[in-house]
């Protein structure tokens, strides 16, 4: 590996660290998703029940960024991960007793998604202070390849697995993901002090406040602190668009079925967004100069709904999974480059409530998008709605891609956002 490549990254210990623990998790999250929809199908037979609990793997993420993500600005960074994770083993542990009541088991499961948020806000301050330089657009990379390949292959074993195990056995294999990624953490990363504090020194004013604000007051702060600056107003819009670029994978059933295809295509339809999104990921920072990629923004997320129009027109199976996979790819590439440009414009003694607050945002607007697409499918049909989704996304974005041009006029956008900054 040489330095130029995104294997770089794993020369940083503390990365190999957090991105081993994530793994974990995320491979177990891909199998609790699988459990559940399992299990709640199997008790009630209801597909919008089913339905039901899969979006509370989305939208209470919304909440969470409001009222816990500040937790990471106000307690050491790597405390809070750890208890996130050892919370969140005990939950899912309850989630795997047999016959829990659904109301339980749903109420559990948005407790879980909800204490995501601050551990969400805790990694992603701590990354920019782990990778350094252009190490983090990598870091980034790695992490979103990761993720799409963990998600692939939940897609081509997560049922196998969930059916040889029962699904109770599957969210107690979760449970323990949890448990050994705080193990990991609590082992591999540095112990460093809450942010705006340093051993031995005194915070400044501004800094001890954004500590010390937390809860709904918090990220009442937190939005408004986004929304004066007008760099990362735009960006947080863009990167909140992505969840209309999601809703094809929602629909691939439906879709599937209205192209008159068997089962079988539907996993490969769902695969198509992951697998652009790990081709996305690594050409984008691969061979795209860092001064160029702040600049293509905008294009690349008006240009990710593109491909999506097709759907209207019913196209074949192997030309909707590589319209599918294309536009997954250029919805990566440009959310890759918002969050980087983000976190680097935002100061480190506020940056875990930023990030919780964009992350959930990120996450709510997924959850929102595949409900509305799923309204606009049962009103029209899948392939319209589909369609519409990626009008909507690549309208909406040329509107973002004119604030980030206005908002970066003037002055240099690789010097403003897109060059190494404060850790």
């Amino acid at each position: 590996m040489t330095d130029s490549g995104l294997g770089a990254v794993f020369r940083v210990r503390e990365f190999r660290v957090v991105w081993t623990a994530e793994l974990f998790s995320v491979a177990g999250d891909q199998l609790a998703r699988v459990a559940l929809a399992v299990l709640v199908y199997g008790r009630t037979g209801s597909a919008a029940w089913a339905a039901f609990t899969y979006a509370l793997t989305f939208l209470p993420a919304l909440l969470g960024g409001v009222l816990l993500a500040g937790l990471a600005d106000s307690y050491r960074r790597r405390e809070v991960m750890i208890t996130s994770d050892l919370l969140r083993a005990a939950l899912v542990a309850l989630m795997a007793i047999p016959q829990m009541p659904l109301w339980a088991l749903c109420g559990l499961l948005v407790t879980v998604v909800l204490l995501g948020a601050p551990h969400t806000a805790a990694q992603g301050a701590l990354l920019p202070v782990i990778l350094r330089g252009e190490l983090y657009e990598r870091g980034l990379a790695v992490r979103q390849i990761t993720t799409q390949s963990a998600q692939l292959a939940g897609f081509a074993s997560g049922g196998l697995l969930v059916a040889a195990l029962t699904p109770s056995v599957a969210l107690l294999a979760n449970a323990v993901t949890f448990a050994l990624s705080a193990v990991l953490v609590r082992a591999g990363v540095a112990d460093r002090p809450r942010p705006g504090r340093s051993d031995g020194s005194q915070e400044s004013g501004q800094e001890s406040h954004s500590a010390s604000v937390g809860g709904l007051r918090g990220a009442v702060a937190g939005f408004a602190e986004i929304a004066a600056d007008p760099r990362r107003r735009a960006l947080v819009a863009l990167a909140w668009l992505v969840g209309w670029y999601v809703v094809p994978e929602a629909l691939a059933a439906p879709y599937a079925d209205q192209l008159g295809a068997g089962p079988a295509v539907v996993g490969l339809l769902m695969a198509a967004d992951p697998l652009g999104s790990v081709l996305g990921a690594w050409l984008f920072v691969r061979y795209v100069p860092a001064e160029t990629r702040a600049r293509l923004v905008g294009l690349l997320a008006a240009a990710a709904g593109l491909p999506l129009l097709v759907s209207l027109f019913h196209p074949g199976v192997a030309l909707t999974v590589v319209l599918w996979a294309l536009s997954g790819a250029l919805a990566t590439a440009y959310l890759l480059q918002t969050q980087a440009s983000f976190v680097r414009a935002t100061p480190d003694g506020s940056r875990g409530r930023a990030i919780g607050v964009a992350a959930s945002g990120i996450v709510a607007a997924q959850g929102v998008a595949v409900l509305v697409g799923g309204l606009l499918a049962d009103l029209w049909d899948p392939a319209t709605a589909i369609a519409v989704a990626g009008a909507a996304g690549a309208s909406m974005s040329l509107c973002g891609a004119l604030a980030w041009h206005r908002a970066n006029r003037g002055a240099s956008v690789g010097a403003s956002v897109g060059a190494p900054s404060r850790g």
